[in-house]
């Protein structure tokens, strides 16, 4: 055993500067995450700090919890929960689970000339950059004439739309409309299943580790759920409408009125809040729409009284 001992590698030991080097922090952030408890005190010696492999392990994974999104404070629970022998696999393995792809479809690059001529052959600066600002199309650093293509299916459908004779500026806009709907749907669904199903595994901060690795293989089980009604819906929401289409413009039935349907609209969290705690959430849509719906009405008399008495409308100019 002696002998293993003296044979063994030595240890890798960085001073502050080196650590912060092969971990891609700065030596500022090093000291800040130490002071904050984030990362345990270096080993002294004589005048020098000296740091070791745990220490450039423990950088990494806060960078890499850090880039999916959390914050340094819900960090520190989950590092506190690791060292005091609670476990982090399983919360680590849910991060991943939900942080990893939601599709089977694989990212494409594609040059600035193909482009080009998948979509008519003539260059179009602007809707390059609308595509780019959509996400459509991701800049590749270096790479001026090449992009990626997060979604070579969803390209592919706006060229088919495009030969169809859609303009691009409808593609796009088209686009906008469908990804409110979308979020929408994804939100609601999260919701649904947060509160039927992994509410329970949540109420620990952080969970344990076996209710985040339960909860990490539900994601699995569920992950396709969300996308499957989805494509049963619209493909029967699809044959309805485009039947019935069909059938008004060849004129063997009369126009059906279109169902009135409602549109998910942004807000801001602490509307929401508000409203919320005024009405609870079982009042909070239809408070909300009383509310815009009061004031339409509040503009209408307005603007009818200002008419009768000639003078401007509301906001209008005179």
């Amino acid at each position: 055993m002696a002998s293993s001992a003296r044979g063994a590698a030595p240890r890798p030991e960085y001073r502050i500067e080196d650590l912060a080097h092969h971990s891609g922090a700065t030596v500022r952030t090093i000291r800040a995450y130490q002071d904050r408890g984030l990362l345990p005190r270096p080993e002294r010696r004589g005048r020098s700090n000296v740091y070791g492999d745990a220490h450039l392990a423990r950088l990494r994974q806060i960078a890499d919890l850090l880039d999916r999104g959390y914050t340094l404070a819900s960090i520190k629970e989950l590092l506190e929960a690791w060292d005091s022998g609670r476990g982090l696999g399983g919360v680590l393995g849910l991060v991943a689970e939900v942080d990893g792809p939601w599709t089977d479809e694989e990212a494409d690059r594609i040059t600035r000339a193909e482009l080009d001529r998948r979509f008519g052959g003539t260059p179009d600066p602007a809707a390059v950059e609308e595509a780019v600002e959509l996400g459509v199309l991701e800049r590749i650093p270096g790479r001026e004439d090449e992009f990626l293509v997060p979604s070579p299916q969803e390209l592919a459908v706006a060229a088919e739309l495009h030969a169809a004779g859609v303009p691009l500026p409808a593609i796009a806009a088209h686009l906008r409309e469908l990804r409110v709907h979308v979020e929408h749907i994804a939100s609601r669904f999260l919701e649904f299943t947060t509160e039927h199903v992994f509410m329970r595994y949540l109420e620990h901060q952080p969970p344990t580790d076996a209710d985040a690795a339960e909860a990490a293989a539900l994601v699995r089980r569920l992950r396709p759920l969300a996308q499957q009604t989805v494509d049963a819906e619209l493909a029967r929401a699809m044959r309805t409408f485009a039947t019935r289409h069909l059938q008004q413009h060849l004129g063997a039935a009369p126009p059906i009125p279109m169902t009135p349907i409602d549109i998910p609209v942004a807000l801001p969290v602490h509307t929401i809040d508000l409203v919320r705690g005024l009405v609870g959430a079982e009042g909070l849509s239809a408070f909300i729409a009383t509310a815009a719906e009061r004031e339409a009405h509040a503009r209408t008399l307005d603007a009818l009284a200002a008419r009768k008495n000639g003078t401007p409308d509301v906001g209008q100019v005179p």
